[in-house]
């Protein structure tokens, strides 16, 4: 896709959700069955079923998928779509690129032994490997605008509302 193409797609969206705000709200869900089996859930991904466990540093067997490991690689996809989705916008060639995320966790505040170790991760590098001629100054606007339009790394840092609830069934 070029940026011509992309342009044309996004335009009537824009076109549209600048005279229809609401049109622009989209609720997306996600959901999960509990593994009667083993100490799991069973993510619906649209694709596939993915099945997430205990991370082996809390006493998993490493065979499921880590939700740690699953919000990482969230990162990535999102850094990744938006970072080509910019660079094809602005007309920044790209051969090849990679996308890594690294992410450190204190797995006693997960496990409760110690009160005033973090539950959660205290810290995320998120990089970018790219292979191009493009200028700097035009790679410094690509991360720059990934960095504004990735839903994944705005909603990590600037985190909304959320609310848990039980409800019996």
């Amino acid at each position: 896709m070029n940026a011509e193409e992309l342009r044309s797609i996004q335009a009537p969206l824009k076109d549209r959700y600048r005279t229809e705000p609401d049109a622009a709200l989209v609720t997306l869900r996600a959901s999960g069955a509990l593994d009667s089996a083993s100490i799991a859930c069973k993510v619906e991904t649209g694709r596939a079923l993915a099945a997430a466990g205990l991370h082996p540093a809390t006493g998993g067997r490493g065979t499921e998928l880590c939700s740690g490991d699953m919000l990482l690689e969230a990162l990535v996809a999102c850094a990744g779509v938006t970072l080509k989705a910019v660079a094809t916008s602005i007309g920044v060639e790209l051969r090849s690129g990679r996308v890594l995320v690294e992410g450190d966790l204190d797995f006693r505040g997960t496990l409760g032994v110690a009160r005033d170790a973090p539950v959660g991760f205290t810290d995320i590098r998120l990089t970018f490997e790219l292979n191009t001629d493009a200028a700097q100054a035009e790679l410094d606007t690509l991360i720059k605008l990934t960095e504004r339009y990735c839903v994944v790394l705005q909603t990590l840092r600037r985190p909304p509302g959320i609310e848990a609830k039980l409800t019996r069934v």
